[in-house]
């Protein structure tokens, strides 16, 4: 089997693990997003002011991320998802954040789901 073959078939595998994993969650039994929550990276950083909207196959929201402490520092910046119709809904997924200064950026693990009005944050 050639590069070529062998790098087709992982992404096709890679795809189906994708749908199969969505496919197991039930996204409706996922808590109300809430504007402020823990991040996922930890380090007891918080995320505030997550609104998040969707625009044809995006779902973008700005936040901040706020390190704890009495003089926290405050990081802007923005998301943006990639949006796809799931159970009923959109699913935002794949993630990428960027910051408006110092130029740092990268992904997340985290999803929403969209469905009835109601945003719903991956637990």
């Amino acid at each position: 089997m050639g590069v070529r073959s062998i790098a087709a078939a992982a992404t096709l595998a890679l795809g189906l693990a994708a749908t199969i994993a969505a496919a197991e969650d039930q996204f409706e039994k996922w808590p109300v997003l809430r504007s402020t929550f823990p991040s996922t990276g930890g380090g007891g950083m918080m995320i505030k002011g997550y609104d998040p909207v969707i625009t044809g196959a995006k779902c973008i929201t700005t936040f901040m991320a706020v390190e704890p402490g009495p003089n926290p520092n405050v990081y802007t910046s923005v998301i943006e998802f990639e949006a796809q119709q799931a159970q009923g809904g959109t699913l935002c997924t794949n993630g990428k954040w960027r910051a408006f200064e110092g130029g740092a950026s990268g992904t997340t693990p985290f999803r929403v789901f969209f469905k009835d009005g109601v945003f719903r944050g991956s637990p």
